[in-house]
């Protein structure tokens, strides 16, 4: 795989659903997804079987990752092992952005309409 780049800002969110959206950027052996999650999206846990790294770039989340809760605030990171059943609540009423990396590459996320890097 060469190198490239990608510019975030240029590429069209997708919508996963309502109050979820997404941007896909993928490499040759991992996956970055820019989310932006609304206030008041539905939250549903599920797992897969990706390590998942999620930084906050903006508001705060409330990451719950199997038993655990973590209050994330921007800047703040957490670590969810593979085939750990996790999802993410916006705590602070307003739009957060998160930005995870995900490997091995989301597969599941290659045919994405956001134009990734492989596309």
């Amino acid at each position: 795989m060469e190198s490239k780049q990608v510019k975030l800002n240029e590429l069209a969110w997708e919508e996963v659903r309502a109050g979820v959206c997404r941007k896909v950027v993928h490499g040759e052996k991992g996956t970055v997804v820019l989310n932006k999650l609304d206030s008041g999206h539905e939250a549903r846990p599920h797992q897969h079987p990706h390590e998942q790294i999620a930084l906050i770039l903006k508001g705060q989340a409330k990451f719950t990752v199997g038993d655990k809760v973590y209050n994330l605030d921007e800047g703040d990171v957490v670590v969810i092992p593979p085939n750990i059943i996790h999802f993410a609540e916006v705590t602070n009423g307003q739009e957060c952005l998160n930005l995870d990396v995900f490997v091995p590459r989301r597969e599941d996320y290659v045919n994405t309409t956001t134009g990734s890097a492989d596309q």
